[in-house]
C-alpha cells in the first residue's frame, strides 16, 4: 500500500516563530531519516516545496477550470513537503511518520493518506483505466502490488 504523508505547519505556528537561521543540524536530521526510509525500502519518493517559488490555484466552475488568487489564503495552509511510502498497512505509514522530526515550522502536523490502488478498484474500472490509458496504465498501476 502507498501513503502520502503531507507536512504543515499547525494551526498555532506564526510566521515569527520560524526558525531565523538555517539550522545544517536540524536540515542533517531530515535527510537521515529520508536515507533510513529509503535503506528500509519504503521511501518512494520526498520532497520539500518552495514557499518562495510562484505557484498556483487552480478551481472550476461550470465544468471549466480557471486560475484563482494564491496558491494559498494563508501560510498555514501551504503544505510544506511530502513523503510518499510504500509500506504493508496504515500502523506501519503511522509508525513512520511518528518517526519524521520536526523543527522547521511547516512541518507540525503530517497528515498520512492513502493512496488509490489498482486493488482498491472494481474489474469494470481497472478495465476502463486500462482502455483509455493503456502505457500509463501498465507503468504505474500494474507495475505496483
Amino acid at each position: 500500500m502507498r501513503f502520502i504523508i503531507t507536512a504543515q505547519a499547525s494551526a498555532d505556528t506564526k510566521t515569527a516563530e520560524q526558525p531565523a537561521g538555517f539550522d545544517a543540524e536540524l536540515f542533517k536530521a531530515y535527510m537521515r531519516f529520508n536515507e533510513e526510509m529509503h535503506s528500509a525500502g519504503v521511501l518512494v519518493a520526498s520532497e520539500g516545496l518552495n514557499p518562495a517559488a510562484p505557484g498556483a490555484r487552480i478551481a472550476v466552475a461550470d465544468g471549466r477550470r480557471y486560475v484563482v488568487d494564491g496558491p494559498f489564503a494563508e501560510s498555514k495552509e501551504l503544505v510544506g513537503g511530502f513523503y510518499l511510502i510504500e509500506v504493508g498497512s496504515l500502523d506501519e505509514a503511522i509508525q513512520w511518520a511518528l518517526r519524521a522530526p520536526s523543527g522547521f515550522g511547516s512541518d507540525d502536523i503530517l497528515e498520512v493518506r492513502q493512496l488509490t490502488g489498482a486493488a482498491d478498484l472494481p474489474p469494470e474500472i481497472l478495465k476502463l483505466i486500462d482502455a483509455a490509458a493503456p502505457t500509463w496504465s501498465a507503468a504505474v498501476w500494474r507495475s505496483r502490488p
